[in-house]
C-alpha cells in the first residue's frame, strides 16, 4: 500500500496554484504532447496535498525557463490521475504513493504507462497525536491504549466516540477497517482537505487540547507541531492486501513517479528531465512550507527556490 494516501486542498492551498484546463486533442489518443503556439507542451497533474504541489511547481519553472517547454497543469484526484495518464491526457504523475491496482491495470497490464523513478522522498501515513498530550499520557502511543483515551479525542462530530481526524475524502486510508478490526472506540471525521484539516490541527494545538489525526511524512506543518505517531500493529508485506481486514500499520513508502508510455518514449528532453528529477524530503518542505506557510505563489515559491540551488537542479536537466 500506500495502498494508500493517499496522502492529502481547500481553497486556501489549491488558490495558490493557476490551474489550465486541458484542451481535447490527439494527445488523448497517442501521449504525445501537442505544441502550443509553437512551443512544446508538458501536461502534469497536481495532486490535492501541498507537497506534491511543491514538486510540479518547481518542475514547470525549470521546464518552462530552462528547456522553452510551455507547461500545462491540471488538479485532479489520484485515481482519476492514473486514468488521464493512461489515455495521455496526462504526460506525468511526480508523486505516487502507491496505488497497486492502477499499476497492474495500466503498468503490467495494458502497458499504456511505464515507471519514472523514485522522487527521492520517501513517504508515511500513520495516527499521530500531540507530543504535549503523548507527555502526559506516554502509553497512548500504543493502539491498545486508545480506547482508554477515547473519550479525550471525542468532539461534536464523532459523538460518543472518539475523533480521527482525516483530510479529503480523496485520500485513500484504510482507517475505517483499522478502527473496526482493532475493535477501537473511535470515528473517522474527514475535514475535507488538507487546508482544513491543518486548520483545525493549529486550532487543537493553540489551545493545548488533545486529539488524534491521520498524519503524514514529510509534511511541512510537522517542523511548527510537535507530532508523536501511535504504534498500530506493525506493518508486514500483505496485511493490507484485504481493504476491508486491514489491521495493521501503515508501510514506509518511497514515493515514485510514473509517465504516459508515449510520453516516456517520445517526449524528449522533458521526459529525460522529469525522470532525473529527484529531491529529497527537506528540499520539498521547503517549497512546501513557502506555498502553505509563507503564502507565496507556488511559481513565486518554485522562482525562489531555483535561484538558490541552482547546483541541485542542474543536475537534472539533459546532458547535451
Amino acid at each position: 500500500m500506500r495502498t494508500v494516501r493517499t496522502l492529502r486542498t481547500a481553497a486556501a492551498v489549491t488558490g495558490a496554484i493557476a490551474l489550465l484546463s486541458l484542451t481535447a486533442c490527439s494527445a488523448a489518443d497517442t501521449g504525445k504532447s501537442n505544441d502550443v503556439g509553437g512551443k512544446k507542451t508538458v501536461k502534469l497533474t497536481v495532486p490535492s496535498w501541498v507537497g506534491a504541489q511543491a514538486n510540479t511547481a518547481v518542475a514547470k519553472h525549470i521546464l518552462e525557463k530552462e528547456l522553452g517547454y510551455k507547461v500545462k497543469t491540471q488538479q485532479m484526484g489520484e485515481v482519476l490521475a492514473w486514468d488521464a495518464l493512461s489515455k495521455g491526457d496526462v504526460d506525468a504523475i511526480l508523486e505516487d504513493w502507491g496505488h497497486p491496482k492502477e499499476e497492474k491495470q495500466y503498468v503490467e497490464t495494458k502497458k499504456t504507462v511505464v515507471k519514472g523513478g523514485d522522487l527521492g522522498v520517501t513517504g508515511h501515513i500513520g495516527w499521530f497525536v500531540p507530543k504535549y498530550f503523548a507527555d502526559k499520557h506516554p502509553d497512548v502511543t500504543d493502539w491498545k491504549n486508545l480506547n482508554k483515551y477515547a473519550k479525550d479525542f471525542r468532539t461534536a462530530e464523532s459523538g460518543d466516540k472518539g475523533e480521527l481526524l482525516e483530510g479529503s475524502p480523496d485520500y485513500v486510508t484504510n482507517d475505517d477497517a483499522i478502527i473496526s478490526n482493532l475493535k477501537l472506540d473511535l470515528k473517522t471525521n474527514y475535514a475535507g482537505s488538507e487546508a482544513a484539516q491543518i486548520t483545525a490541527i493549529k486550532k487543537y494545538a493553540k489551545e493545548k487540547k488533545p486529539f488524534l489525526t491521520y498524519w503524514w511524512t514529510p509534511q511541512w506543518l510537522n517542523a511548527q507541531i510537535d507530532m508523536v505517531e501511535v504504534k498500530l500493529p506493525e506493518y508486514k508485506e500483505g496485511c493490507d492486501a484485504d481493504p476491508k481486514k486491514v489491521a495493521c500499520a501503515y508501510p514506509n513508502t518511497p514515493l515514485q513517479k510514473f509517465f504516459n508510455a508515449d510520453f516516456a518514449k517520445d517526449g524528449g528532453e522533458a521526459a529525460e528531465f522529469l525522470k532525473n528529477f529527484t529531491w529529497t524530503t527537506e528540499q520539498q518542505n521547503e517549497v512546501a512550507l513557502m506555498i502553505a506557510d509563507q503564502k507565496l505563489s507556488p511559481e513565486a515559491a518554485a522562482e525562489k527556490w531555483v535561484k538558490e540551488n541552482e547546483s541541485t537542479w542542474k543536475a537534472w536537466l539533459p546532458k547535451k
